[in-house]
């Protein structure tokens, strides 16, 4: 595939997302459920995402149930948010994890995507945004949503905030959905 119809394709799985994004429109989680829930905010050009996440054990390691948003932005961050809910619903916590860190470093590539085969098979649509890439200015909207999803999963319990401050640097604070159990 020449690198003019590969960027065209690309193109298009952004805006598919875009048109018809994954898991937008928060919903309420479950309260057996561990919820965690982020606001994050792009100050350089006003991209703004509510993120909801809620996990539960499954044989001791976390998984996600579900992911919902809302949020407002460029096409490359709402087309984000779609395809990072697509990978992370269901995941386990760790598979998460991992997906957010590889998106992280394609996001560093600047243009050349990760050259490694199985490591962009695993983010599927999300190797659309490679193009991104070479636009410092646009990368910080591709991981808006990925910023939200780890700050969430803090919120959980279910990862270490360290991770998550670094990634949030960005960032304005978080909100948090109070859990149920603490509030009786």
């Amino acid at each position: 595939m020449s690198a003019s119809a590969m960027e065209q394709l690309y193109q298009q799985v952004i805006l598919d997302h875009y048109k018809a994004p994954h898991g937008r429109g928060l919903l309420d989680a479950d309260a057996s459920h561990a919820c965690g829930e982020s606001h994050q905010l792009n100050p350089t050009c006003g991209d703004e995402v509510t993120l909801r996440v809620a996990v539960t054990p499954v044989d001791g390691a976390p998984r996600i149930d579900s992911i919902t948003w809302d949020g407002q932005g460029c096409s490359i961050s709402q087309a984000s948010l779609s395809v990072m809910t697509e990978l992370a619903s269901g995941a386990s916590v760790a598979e998460a994890e991992s997906l957010g860190d590889l998106f992280r470093d394609l996001m560093a590539t600047r243009g050349k995507g990760l050259d490694d085969d199985d490591a962009e098979d695993r983010l599927g649509d999300a190797t659309a945004f490679t193009g991104v890439s070479k636009f410092p200015a646009r990368i910080k909207c591709a991981l808006l949503g990925w910023a939200a999803l780890r700050d969430a999963l803090v919120r959980t319990g279910t990862v270490g905030e360290a991770q998550a401050t670094a990634s949030a640097a960005h960032t304005t604070p978080s909100t948090t959905t109070p859990n149920p159990e603490e509030q009786a």
